[in-house]
C-alpha cells in the first residue's frame, strides 16, 4: 500500500515493484510471505543432520536483502533499521542491534523478539541469525560480545571460544586506538553459520563466519592465523563499509581492500600472530599477482560504466580487490607514512560518517593529512591493470632497473656471506628506493653496493607490488641460501620471485623442487612450507612438467615431506608435522605410499 492507496501486486517484476505516483514524503506498507534459500543468501534454512535442529542465518548482499524484505536496494541508501521476530521458545535470536525477548507470541511454544534499531546503515547489510544456537557470551568495553554456533558443533566452539575471543578484544582495543570515531554500534556478535555464501560477511554488530572456521580436527598456526585475519578483517568493516559505505558497487575494492589491509596490520600488531604478513605475502599475493597476469584482469578501481549493476559488481569480488587492492594501499602507506594515512582515513570517516562515499572523497581526505596530490598516483595504481618489474641487472649492483609506468617506494635488502658458511646470509642494510613512474632505472645507495654484498633482494619487507628479478650473483647466493635469511617475510619475498620465475619460463621448473628440497627442512613457518609445497604440488607437478617426469616428481616431493616429518618428530607448535602429513597424502602414488599411508589409518 502506497499513500493508502492499493498497489496491484500483479506489477511485480523480477524482484522490482514500481511505486507510480510517489509525493514529497510517502509511506509504502507492504506485506508478504517470502520463501527461505537454500544456496546461502538470502535467508537461507539449514537442517543439521547430526540432530535435525534448524538454523536461520540472512546474508542480504549484495542485493539479497528484497528475497527477504522489501527495500530501496542499493548502497548508497541508508536508513534506520527494526525487526521484530517470532521463534520457538528454545531458539536464540540475533541482529545488527541487540535482541530482547519480548514475551509470549500468538502461536504456541513461541517467543516474540524485538531487534534494537540500527544506526542508518545499507539494505545489504541487515542481517537475522536465529535456531537453537550454542553461545558463548562476555562483555567488552561495556560492549556486549558473543560467540554464536549451532549446538553440533558446541564443542568446537567452546574448545576456541578463548583464543577467538582473545583476538578479537586486542583487534577491537587496537582499532579503538586507530580509529578516532568509536565504535559505532551496540553490540558486537561473531556467528559462525552453516552454508554461507560467502566466507564471512561484514554486517553491522553481527558477523557471519562459515562455520568452517570451528575446525573439525587439528590445524596449523598459519590455519588458525588466517581465522584471526578474517576477524580482524570483519572488525575493520565496522568503520571502513558500515559506517562509511561506497556508494555504488564500482568501489567495491574500497571496501574490501581496506579491510584486508587492515586485518592483517592490526592482527600482526595487536595479538600473537606476528607472522601475518607472511602468510599474505605467500598465501594471498600470488593470487593477485596471478589474476592480474590473465586477460581478465581489471583495474582495481573500475569505472561505474565497468559496473552498471550487481552482477557485474559479483565479478569484482575477487584476488584483485582482495589481495592487489591490500598490496596497493600497503605500498600507498610507504608512500604517505602509517600517521599521514590513519590522519587522512580518520578525517574520511569524520565527514562520511553513516552516510556513502567515494574515491575521490577517500583521495581528498588522504592529499589533506598527507600534503601531496595523489590523484595521478591513484590513476597509475588503482585505474590501470598489470604488474610492473624491478630488477637488479646483470651489469652490477649498484642500478635497480624499473619495468612498467608506476612509481614504487621499496626497500632493497643488503646481504653479505657469513664468513666461514656457504649459505649463511646476513643482512647488511635495508635500503629504501624511490622510483618514479617515468624512470628506467635508479642508482642505488652506495650501502648497497661498496663492497659489493652476496645478494641484493629488491621489495624486501614486502612493502610493493611488483616482480622481482635478480642479477646472477644474487640467484646465486638464494640457491644456496633461501632457507637461512633471517627474517620469514624476507624468505617469502624470495620464494614468490622462484615462483614468479617459473610461472615465466625463466626458471626450470625442477629447479624449484631442487630449492624445496634444499631449504624446506630447515624452515620453522608453516605459513611458508604450506604454500611451497602446495605449489610444489599441484603447479610444478602436474602442470609443469612432462606427464613422464610426474610420478619421479611426487616422489621426490613424497620424501621432502617425510624428511619434514622427522624434522617435526619434537614440540611442533605451529604444526609442520600436520603440514607434512598432508603433503605426503597428497604426493603419494606409489603402492608402497599409499599403502604406508592406510597403514597409518588402520592404526589410528
Amino acid at each position: 500500500m502506497l499513500n493508502g492507496r492499493e498497489l496491484d501486486p500483479r506489477t511485480l517484476t523480477g524482484g522490482r515493484l514500481p511505486l507510480p505516483g510517489l509525493r514529497d514524503a510517502n509511506q509504502l506498507r507492504v506485506e508478504a510471505d517470502m520463501a527461505y534459500s537454500r544456496d546461502g543468501a538470502g535467508l537461507h534454512r539449514f537442517t543439521d543432520a547430526a540432530d535435525g535442529e534448524t538454523y536461520l542465518a540472512l546474508h542480504a548482499g549484495l542485493d539479497n536483502a528484497q528475497r527477504v524484505f522489501a527495500a530501496f536496494d542499493q548502497p548508497d541508501l541508508k536508513a534506520a533499521i527494526t525487526a521484530t521476530a517470532v521463534a520457538p521458545d528454545s531458539w536464540t535470536v540475533l541482529g545488527n542491534g541487540v535482541a530482547r525477548r519480548a514475551g509470549p507470541a500468538g502461536s504456541p511454544g513461541c517467543l516474540r523478539w524485538e531487534l534494537a534499531a540500527t544506526p542508518p546503515i545499507s539494505s545489504y547489510l541487515f542481517t537475522l541469525v536465529a535456531g537453537p544456537y550454542h553461545s558463548v557470551r562476555t562483555e567488552h568495553r561495556g560492549i556486549p560480545f558473543g560467540l554464536h554456533s549451532r549446538r553440533s558443533m558446541a564443542g568446537a566452539l567452546d574448545r576456541d571460544a578463548a583464543e577467538i575471543l582473545a583476538v578479537t578484544r586486542a583487534c577491537f582495543d587496537r582499532y579503538l586506538e586507530i580509529f578516532a570515531e568509536p565504535y559505532p554500534f551496540d553490540s558486537y556478535d561473531q556467528a559462525f553459520v552453516p552454508e554461507l555464501e560467502a566466507g564471512a560477511v561484514e554486517n553491522p554488530g553481527c558477523i557471519t563466519f562459515r562455520d568452517e572456521f570451528l575446525f573439525p580436527s587439528a590445524v596449523t598456526q598459519a590455519e588458525r592465523q588466517t581465522r584471526g585475519m578474517v576477524i580482524a578483517h570483519e572488525m575493520a568493516h565496522m568503520w571502513f563499509g558500515d559506517l562509511v559505505t561506497m556508494a555504488w558497487w564500482d568501489h567495491v575494492w574500497l571496501s574490501e581492500s581496506f579491510a584486508t589491509y587492515m586485518g592483517f596490520q592490526v592482527l600482526s600488531e595487536a595479538t600473537a600472530f606476528t607472522g601475518a604478513w607472511t602468510d599474505f605475502a605467500l598465501s594471498r599475493k600470488p593470487r593477485g599477482y596471478d589474476a592480474d597476469q590473465r586477460a581478465s584482469t581489471h583495474p582495481v578501481a573500475p569505472g561505474p560504466r565497468e559496473v552498471p549493476d550487481t552482477d557485474a559488481a559479483r565479478s569484482a569480488y575477487d584476488d584483485i580487490s582482495y589481495a592487489k587492492g591490500a598490496s596497493v594501499l600497503r605500498q600507498l602507506v610507504a608512500w604517505t607514512g602509517w600517521p599521514a594515512f590513519i590522519t587522512g582515513i580518520n578525517d574520511y570517516l569524520a565527514r562520511y560518517r553513516f552516510a556513502s562515499a567515494t574515491l575521490d572523497d577517500l583521495l581528498d581526505c588522504l592529499a589533506r593529512s598527507s600534503g601531496a596530490d595523489l590523484r595521478e598516483w591513484a590513476g597509475r595504481w588503482l585505474r590501470t591493470p598489470g604488474v610492473d618489474t624491478l630488477a637488479i641487472p646483470s651489469s652490477g649492483a649498484g642500478i635497480l632497473t624499473h619495468s612498467g609506468s608506476r612509481p614504487h617506494q621499496v626497500w632493497v635488502g643488503v646481504y653479505d656471506q657469513v664468513p666461514g658458511d656457504a649459505g649463511g646470509l646476513v643482512l647488511r642494510t635495508m635500503v629504501p628506493v624511490s622510483v618514479e613512474a617515468g624512470a628506467a632505472q635508479v642508482t642505488l645507495p652506495s650501502a648497497a653496493a661498496d663492497p659489493p654484498p652476496a645478494l641484493l633482494l629488491p621489495n624486501d619487507g614486502d612493502f610493493g607490488y611488483a616482480k622481482v628479478r635478480l642479477d646472477p650473483r644474487s640467484q646465486a647466493a638464494l640457491t644456496s641460501g633461501l632457507g637461512r635469511l633471517p627474517d620469514p617475510l624476507s624468505r617469502a619475498v624470495a620464494w614468490n620471485t622462484a615462483r614468479d620465475l617459473v610461472r615465466d619460463a625463466e626458471l626450470p621448473a625442477p629447479e624449484y623442487l631442487e630449492l624445496a628440497a634444499r631449504h624446506l627442512p630447515a624452515e620453522t613457518e608453516t605459513a611458508i612450507a604450506g604454500p611451497v609445497l602446495d605449489f610444489a604440488r599441484w603447479t610444478i607437478a602436474d602442470r609443469y612438467l612432462p606427464r613422464l617426469r610426474r610420478e619421479a616428481a611426487l616422489g621426490d616431493l613424497a620424501g621432502l615431506c617425510r624428511v619434514l616429518l622427522r624434522g617435526a618428530a619434537g614440540a611442533d607448535p605451529g604444526g609442520m608435522r600436520l603440514v607434512a602429513a598432508r603433503g605426503l597424502i597428497d604426493s603419494a602414488s606409489r603402492p608402497d605410499e599409499v599403502a604406508e599411508l592406510r597403514s597409518w589409518l588402520e592404526a589410528g
